[in-house]
C-alpha cells in the first residue's frame, strides 16, 4: 500500500518546498522505506521546456526525456530515485489530455469541467504509475491562495478523503519572519496561510515553519493551537549553510517521526552518517578552487541550479571547497578576458541557447587552449570548442553554427533525423519547439586509450541530452588535424558526443548534460576530473 504525503506551501514562493520534500525522501528512505517523488506545477504550459531560464530556471531532463521542474533535480540528488516522465504533470497537460479525452468523445457526451473531469485527471496522475513504493511525496507547486493551484488543491482534499488518514497526510511549509524592530518572529502569516489552506478544506498535518533562528517553546504551541496541529508537529525549517544539512536538521526536529506516527509505523532510527560525512566536507575542505561559469543566465542562477551542485560534487570528490565565479559572457565582447578569467583554476561554458554571448564563450574557450587553463565545456559548450577549433587552428574563419542563421561553414548543424534505439526519430526546421530536441538518455562509446575512457573506466556510457544542434561530422577530418580528439561518439558512428584535447592539461567538451546525474554520494566523474585538474591548476599559480 502505498502512502501520500502532500506538500503545500504558504505566504510566498521559494520557500524551499522542493528541497524539503527532497530532504524527507531522504530521511523516510534511511528508515528502509521506498519511496518516490513528484511535482504537479500550476502552470499552463505543457512542460517547462519552452520557458525561459529567467522565468523557470533550469529544465531537468529524466532518461525517459521529460523535460520537467527543476525540483526533480532535487529529489535525485537525495534520494537517487530516477525521475520519469510520470513524474511531474502541468495544468497544460492536464488540460490538453481532459481536452485530447472530450474531442474522443470519452466522456460521452457530458458537460466537461473542472470538477469532476480535471481534479479526476490530476488523481490520476497522482496514482499512476507506482508499484510497491510505499510513499510518494507530491509537491503542489506555487502557493496557496493563487487561483491556479485550486483545482491541484480540490483535488488532494478529494484523494484525502477517499483514501483516508491512514494514507494522505498534508504537510504545509510558511514562512515565519523576524520583525527586527519588534525583536521577535511573527506567527500572523502561517495562520492566515493554513487559515487559506481551510477554506479549501485542507487541514495540514504538518507544519514546516521557514525561518532565520529556532522557534521558541511559545510560539510554537501559539501556532500549534491556531493552526489544529500538535506542538511537535510544529517543525522549524531553520536555514543552513549547505542544502545537505537539510536533512540532518529536519530529523533534529523530529520531521521524520511525526510521519511515522501519523501512519502509525514503527521503524528503525535513520543512520543520517553519509549526511553529515558531506556537511562536514563541505564545511571543513583541505583546499579551495575557483571555477569560472561562463554563461548567458548568470543573472538567475536557478538556471545552473544542477551544475552549480555537480561542481560541489566534485569539490566534496576532492575535499576542496569549490568558488564560482559567475560571469556573463557578453562582457568578453566588450572587456579583455584576461583580467576575468586569469584568477580562475577551471573555466566552464555551459548549455544555452541563441547567439546572444557566444562570441564571449568562444574567447573563454580560446583563453583555455592557449593557456592550458581547464576547460569543461557542456552541450553549447562544447559547440563553442569546436567552433573555436575550426576558426583559430583549421583556418575556417567562417565556421560559425546555423542555430545564429545561414553560414558559409556550418561546423554546428541542426539536427534533423536520428536514431534512438531502434526508432527512426524525425524533426523539422520550422516544427514547434516543445519537446523537439534530441531528449533524455543515449548511449555513446568512448575511444580507447582517450581522456574520457579513462576517466569514466568504461567502453560505454549513457548521459541525459538537450538539444537541437550537432557539430558536424563532415568537418571532422580537418579539425582532427589541430589536434582535436573526437573521443566519443554515438554507437552507430553519426553523433558526436565528446572532443577533447589530448596535450592540453584538460580540455573536454561535451554535447550531454552530466551534471543531471551528479549526487553528493555519487559525484559525476567528469566533475571530479575537472576539479582535480582545476586543484593541480591551482598549485601552479
Amino acid at each position: 500500500m502505498t502512502r501520500f504525503i502532500f506538500i503545500t506551501g504558504g505566504v510566498v514562493s521559494s520557500l524551499g518546498k522542493g528541497l524539503a520534500s527532497a530532504a524527507l525522501g531522504a530521511l523516510l528512505q534511511a528508515r528502509g522505506f521506498k519511496v518516490r517523488l513528484r511535482k504537479l506545477d500550476p502552470y499552463l504550459n505543457v512542460d517547462p521546456g519552452t520557458m525561459s531560464p529567467y522565468q523557470h530556471g533550469e529544465v531537468y531532463v529524466t532518461d525517459d526525456g521529460a523535460e520537467t521542474d527543476l525540483d526533480l533535480g532535487h529529489y535525485e540528488r537525495f534520494t537517487g530515485v530516477a525521475s520519469r516522465q510520470s513524474d511531474n504533470i502541468t495544468t497544460g497537460r492536464i488540460y490538453s489530455n481532459v481536452i485530447a479525452k472530450e474531442r474522443r468523445g470519452d466522456y460521452l457526451g457530458a458537460t466537461v469541467q473542472v470538477i469532476p473531469h480535471v481534479t479526476d485527471a490530476i488523481k490520476e496522475f497522482v496514482r499512476s504509475d507506482l508499484t510497491d513504493e510505499d510513499f510518494c511525496l507530491c509537491e503542489i507547486g506555487g502557493t496557496v491562495g493563487d487561483i491556479e493551484s485550486l483545482p491541484f488543491l480540490e483535488a488532494i482534499r478529494q484523494l484525502g478523503n477517499e483514501l483516508g488518514r491512514a494514507q494522505t497526510m498534508f504537510v504545509h511549509l510558511t514562512l515565519v519572519p523576524y520583525i527586527p524592530s519588534a525583536g521577535e518572529l511573527k506567527t500572523k502569516p502561517t495562520q492566515h496561510s493554513v487559515k487559506e489552506l481551510l477554506s479549501v478544506g485542507i487541514q495540514p498535518d504538518m507544519l514546516m515553519c521557514r525561518c532565520d533562528r529556532e522557534i521558541p517553546e511559545g510560539e510554537r504551541r501559539k501556532i500549534a493551537l491556531f493552526c489544529n496541529v500538535a506542538p511537535d508537529a510544529v517543525i522549524a525549517a531553520l536555514d543552513v549553510d549547505t542544502i545537505y544539512q537539510v536533512p540532518v536538521s529536519y530529523h533534529e526536529q523530529g520531521m521524520d517521526a511525526v510521519v511515522c506516527r501519523h501512519f502509525g509505523l514503527d521503524a528503525p532510527a535513520p543512520s543520517l552518517k553519509r549526511w553529515t560525512t558531506i556537511v562536514e566536507r563541505f564545511r571543513q575542505p583541505e583546499g579551495e578552487v575557483t571555477i569560472a561559469v561562463v554563461g548567458k543566465y548568470t543573472s538567475l542562477l536557478d538556471s545552473y541550479k544542477s551544475l552549480a551542485e555537480a561542481l560541489h560534487h566534485g569539490g566534496i570528490a576532492n575535499n576542496v571547497r569549490v568558488r564560482l565565479n559567475w560571469i556573463d559572457s557578453q562582457i568578453f565582447e566588450r572587456e579583455d578576458v584576461v583580467q576575468h578569467l586569469e584568477p580562475c583554476h577551471g573555466i566552464l561554458v555551459p548549455g544555452g541557447f541563441g547567439e546572444r554571448g557566444a562570441g564571449g564563450k568562444i574567447e573563454a574557450v580560446k583563453f583555455a587552449r592557449e593557456r592550458g587553463v581547464p576547460y569543461f565545456g557542456i552541450c553549447f559548450g562544447m559547440q563553442m570548442a569546436v567552433i573555436e577549433a575550426a576558426r583559430n587552428l583549421a583556418g575556417l574563419k567562417g565556421a560559425n553554427s546555423t542555430e545564429f542563421g545561414p553560414c558559409e561553414t556550418p561546423v554546428v548543424g541542426l539536427m534533423t533525423e536520428w536514431m534512438k534505439g531502434n526508432m527512426l526519430e524525425k524533426r523539422a526546421a520550422n516544427g514547434d519547439l516543445g519537446g523537439s530536441m534530441r531528449l533524455g538518455a543515449y548511449d555513446c562509446d568512448l575511444k580507447p586509450n582517450s581522456r574520457v575512457r579513462e576517466i569514466y573506466g568504461v567502453d560505454r556510457i549513457s548521459e541525459r541530452h538537450r538539444h537541437r544542434f550537432e557539430v558536424n561530422l563532415d568537418y571532422k577530418p580537418m579539425l582532427e588535424k589541430t589536434g582535436l580528439s573526437f573521443s566519443g561518439l554515438s554507437p552507430d558512428g553519426v553523433l558526436p558526443e565528446i572532443v577533447e584535447f589530448p596535450d592540453h592539461p584538460w580540455f573536454v567538451g561535451v554535447q550531454f548534460h552530466p551534471e543531471l546525474k551528479s549526487k553528493p554520494f555519487d559525484p559525476h566523474p567528469l566533475f571530479t576530473s575537472f576539479i582535480a585538474a582545476a586543484v593541480r591548476q591551482s598549485r601552479l599559480v
